[in-house]
């Protein structure tokens, strides 16, 4: 019996050899907690490899183990990374962080003219977090991308950003949270190479108002060069993956690859993050939406496929736009948005965060940060960035973002701010 056993020892062993190292790990458990507050944080999500569990109401979790790092988001937090042999991960501590953020197109990143005086704002104003185009409107990627369909649809024919890794370790050593601006489904380039993705007028390619071309967001073979771009911003050290123009087209007369209804495009886009997410789970990175203004105010999927309702289920924030000019329509109780930027923003936000209060899902929008083009021509100075940024911080949301598309800012128009990283609760 004992050489019996001595050999059934030998050949475990043996075995154990040839088995993935988790076969045989234990499972760790912990608690992830507010560090200033030692609060539990429900909802926070532990990564393990590729695999990913959600902490309970209690911060409490229980996840494989592994030879990879142990990794904790949150919403309203800085992400964590925890070495597998650190006892660390018994209790983790996540340091409150409300990214307020400017943000630079394709050509700012790369122009000092603009890029020096923002991360002046930044650093004048108390600000901590840069939106950088990765993928603009126009399909552009700025960095040496080593996905072929970008080099074949001459994507990469406006070289900014020399060295992404580079560029994304020098703005972090400032302390600035980054977050990769990536435009989805809109991107004449990837047409232009692959028409039979496209969206479609009867047997032509569609072309919005700009002249440009989208991609049926049915195609999910189509899906793979977006995501891919987002794998290569998650790899260099970007914070946050933002998806841009993650829609349909908002034009009637467009035909697709399958029939166009509300549940079949509320599935496509959903789909698609659900997706991403899956795919970015190595990389710890949190996954964010941009969406129309009005999608706070409608019940419907506004006909391009975003309703909050279903967002909320696949993203780490929501990012309305609720510029102001963009709601030409006005909103209940206030037909001029101009002479309201306080009640625009902080209502809009309210109208979002009641449709989605039963999920873990974090707002942060995107406020007005240059002229009126709906209602005259009214500049956007202080006073107004001011009653914007106060209207979101009295909304709770985690933090916010300025848009101007010429990226020019001034310390005289962002005035300081206090309380970077204080995180209201979610209500």
């Amino acid at each position: 019996m004992k050489h019996a056993w001595c050999i059934a020892v030998a050949l475990g062993a043996a075995i154990a050899l040839f088995l993935p190292a988790t076969s045989f790990a234990e499972t760790r458990d912990g608690t992830v907690v507010d560090a200033a507050t030692s609060a539990p944080i429900a909802n926070a999500i532990v990564t393990l490899g590729s695999d990913a569990v959600v902490t309970d109401a209690q911060g409490k979790y229980s996840i494989a183990g592994g030879t990879v790092p142990l990794q904790v988001r949150a919403a309203g937090y800085r992400r964590e990374s925890i070495a597998t042999g650190d006892e660390a991960f018994r209790m983790i501590r996540l340091t409150p962080l409300a990214p307020k953020a400017l943000y630079l197109t394709v050509y700012g990143i790369g122009a000092p003219f603009l890029r020096d005086p923002a991360l002046e704002v930044i650093e004048k104003s108390g600000l901590n977090a840069l939106v950088i185009d990765l993928k603009g409107d126009r399909g552009l990627i700025p960095y040496p991308s080593a996905l072929p369909l970008a080099a074949k649809a001459g994507a990469l024919k406006l070289r900014t950003i020399p060295d992404l890794k580079e560029l994304a370790a020098t703005l972090k050593a400032r302390g600035i949270y980054l977050i990769a601006r990536i435009v989805v489904f809109k991107d004449d380039l990837l047409v232009s190479v692959r028409p039979d993705w496209a969206v479609r007028v009867g047997s032509a390619v569609w072309k919005d108002r700009e002249g440009l071309g989208w991609i049926d967001p049915f195609r999910k073979e189509a899906w793979d060069y977006t995501l891919g771009v987002a794998e290569e911003a998650a790899a260099a050290g970007f914070d946050e993956i933002q998806f841009d123009y993650v829609r349909f087209p908002d034009a009637a007369g467009p035909a697709y690859s399958q029939v166009s209804t509300e549940t079949s495009r509320v599935e496509a886009i959903t789909g698609f993050v659900r997706e991403a997410r899956r795919r970015l789970t190595p990389y710890n990175v949190f996954i964010a939406l941009d969406t129309f203004g009005y999608v706070c105010w409608n019940r419907n999927d506004t006909g391009i496929g975003q309703r909050v309702e279903d967002l909320a289920t696949v993203a780490d924030y929501i990012s309305p736009m609720l510029y102001p000019s963009g709601f030409q329509f006005g909103i209940p109780g206030y037909t001029n948005p101009i002479a309201h930027p306080y009640e625009i923003v902080h209502r809009s936000l309210e109208e979002c965060k009641s449709r989605t209060a039963g999920t873990a899902v974090r707002y942060r929008p995107w406020l007005q940060a240059f002229p009126d083009y709906a209602f005259g021509g009214q500049k956007f100075g202080a006073d107004e960035i001011g009653k914007q940024i106060k209207a979101s911080r009295d909304a709770g949301t985690v933090g916010w973002m300025l848009w101007n598309p010429r990226n020019v800012y001034s310390t005289d128009d962002i005035k300081p701010q206090a309380d970077n990283d204080k995180i209201p609760a979610k209500r």
